[in-house]
């Protein structure tokens, strides 16, 4: 297919020049709608994340580091502005290249342009604070950028990711290398050629696509990098944070999630039933934060299950440029994935599937959005992230048993309760285990301005909002004494 490509993606940026890596190698893009080749990519290595960090530091040692805030900003609110200018194309590129629909791939370029935008306004407005002591001292604080910090980004939503991640730590000053994931690379790039033109200096960005096992290991091992901002599985978190820790290095970690909607008897549930649909099924499910568990309790457990699968009947599947709900899986090795898990619920009932159209590519990585009932709360689909296109409903009978449920996986990013009761929203959102808690809501449409992470299994650190600034910098404290 024809993309609106204004750049060579077989190259690296690496201290503001295009280049290509040092051994000349080459990674194939495949569309996942179809099976066919996009693009190749540069298979940067160990050398080129040396060079890219070391063009990171003489950034912020030289123009961008000099840089105030207010200009920063400046550069920041630019980019977003190109974005949004760019942001048909950005959405094709997206959706070639990840399989998601174009409404969802355009949706998250303006959510990119929106990150420039709040993070270019608060680059002058990260405050220290003065702090009462014993007489004769003034004590200030300060918050510092830490330095050169790294960004493993992955595929599922690049832009978005990019925005929250990178976003944040340039608006507090630090110089960043970005590893895109191999699979989905090209609005990666897109972005570094947008934020040059927008006058970001040379070296305050650098990208270097390759493979995890070779450049993302280069990169989170590196010993001049400063801090590291991962997104991902949990067992890749795991491996990059025991490689921080050799270099003591803080780690910002968003990983796996299992995420519940707890709906009760008096639930409004016209307001529910798009939120528990498609929390899951959005992006094929391939979302940390998806909603792949719907606990209902039994005064209207069936009615729930009755409307859901309802809704199920309507999800088609397709191609991402046909714009349908649902898209294809990132790759046929995720998709291998999933129908294992489907193959574990043999034993299930399932309550309804989505409708693939007819033209579908028998070579796209497609799978019907499935929607299990009746699941015990131990099941594996019960309790293991899936990352496709998987819901299960499971039955309870008081609020007790429905938060022992919700927070019985490993994992605790998001939660939603439906209910009218407010003292029971307010007991919920207490003793639910999650980095965030929805009432009568799910996700509140993307916010930009909400701290997001998880607990447990789920990560560590936030990101999103002003909590991000602060997690890209380093707090200092400063005491005077003059009598």
């Amino acid at each position: 297919m024809s993309l609106p490509l204004w750049f060579d993606p077989a190259l690296c940026l690496i201290g503001g020049e295009w280049v290509p890596p040092r051994t000349g190698a080459t990674l194939p893009l495949v569309n996942p709608s179809d099976g066919s080749d996009l693009a190749r990519i540069a298979r940067g290595g160990s050398d080129d994340i040396d060079a890219a960090v070391n063009a990171a530091h003489t950034a912020r040692a030289g123009a961008w580091g000099k840089m105030t805030a207010l200009e920063r900003g400046r550069i920041l609110t630019r980019i977003g502005q190109i974005v949004l200018e760019r942001a048909d194309d950005l959405a094709v590129l997206e959706a070639a290249d990840v399989g998601k629909p174009l409404t969802q791939a355009r949706a998250d370029a303006v959510a990119l342009a929106r990150y420039m935008e709040f993070y270019g306004g608060a680059a002058d407005k990260v405050m220290g604070e003065t702090i009462p002591y014993l007489d004769g001292y003034t004590v200030y604080t300060l918050r510092e950028p830490h330095g050169v910090t790294a960004h493993i980004v992955p595929w599922n939503y690049p832009m978005q990711i990019i925005g929250r991640s990178v976003g944040a730590a340039l608006a507090m000053g630090n110089a960043c290398v970005l590893k895109p994931a191999e699979e989905a690379c090209l609005t990666a790039l897109a972005f570094a050629h947008i934020a040059q033109e927008a006058g970001l200096p040379e070296g305050a960005l650098n990208v270097v696509p390759g493979l995890g096992a070779e450049a993302g290991a280069a990169l989170s091992g590196h010993p001049r990098i400063q801090h590291i901002s991962f997104t991902g599985s949990v067992a890749t978190g795991a491996l990059i944070q025991q490689a921080a820790g050799r270099n003591v290095v803080p780690v910002t970690l968003e990983l796996g999630g299992k995420s519940p909607q707890l709906v009760f008897d008096d639930a409004d549930l016209d307001e529910a039933l798009p939120f528990l649909v498609n929390a899951g099924c959005q992006n094929a499910g391939q979302t940390c934060s998806a909603s792949s568990r719907i606990l209902v309790q039994r005064g209207v457990y069936d009615e729930v299950c009755r409307r859901m699968a309802d809704a199920y009947g309507t999800l088609t599947v397709g191609p991402a440029m046909q714009d349908h709900r649902v898209g294809p899986l990132i790759s046929a090795r995720q998709k291998e994935i999933v129908e294992g898990f489907l193959g574990k619920g043999a034993d299930l009932r399932v309550a309804a599937r989505g409708v693939l159209v007819d033209n579908a590519p028998d070579t796209g990585a497609y799978v019907l959005p499935t929607l299990f009932a009746d699941v015990p709360p131990d099941h594996p689909l019960a309790r293991d992230e899936i990352f496709g296109p998987v819901q299960v409903i499971i039955p309870f009978d008081t609020e007790e048993e429905a938060t022992v449920i919700a927070n019985s996986t490993d994992y605790g990013l998001v939660a939603s309760v439906w209910s009218r009761d407010g003292a029971r929203q307010m007991r919920l959102a207490r003793k639910l285990q999650a980095g965030q808690v929805f009432l009568n809501n799910y996700g509140a449409g993307g916010g930009v301005e909400l701290p997001f992470g998880g607990v447990g299994k789920s990560g560590h650190g936030r990101e999103k909002g002003f909590e991000a600034l602060y997690g890209f910098s380093v707090l200092k404290t400063v005491a005077a004494r003059h009598g």
